[in-house]
């Protein structure tokens, strides 16, 4: 199997775990068709996102897994990791933290401004 076709298996199985849903659904779900996803995320998503692709780097330099498949439980395990964390964060806000958000609708909040912190 060619190393990008794994690529995109791999990401596949960490989106899988921490979202509940493939790449392709996820895109769908955001009404994107060759955009990429990562640029339709919102600011939560992309640090869940970011914080499963880091979970599993760090899970694969313990494990060091060999083969596709003892790579898939590696992104599996990286994924659950952020997947813990998002599911605490709806259940804080009482709130999905994937939400159909693109970046036509997400244009002008990506960085919203800190409250001012001098008014005592």
């Amino acid at each position: 199997m060619k190393e990008g076709i794994e690529y995109a298996i791999l990401t596949d199985e960490i989106t899988r775990a921490w979202a509940d849903r493939s790449v392709r659904d996820y895109k769908k779900f955001k009404g994107l068709k060759k955009e990429n996803l990562r640029d339709n995320m919102t600011n939560l998503e992309l640090v869940l996102n970011m914080l499963a692709e880091a979970s599993t780097t760090e899970i694969s330099k313990k494990r060091k897994p060999e083969g596709l498949e003892n790579n898939k439980q590696v992104a599996r395990a990286g994924g659950i990791a952020a997947r813990k964390a998002r599911l605490e964060i709806e259940k804080q806000t009482g709130e999905s933290v994937i939400t159909n958000k693109n970046a036509k609708l997400l244009k002008g909040n990506r960085n919203p401004s800190l409250p001012n912190k001098s008014s005592k």
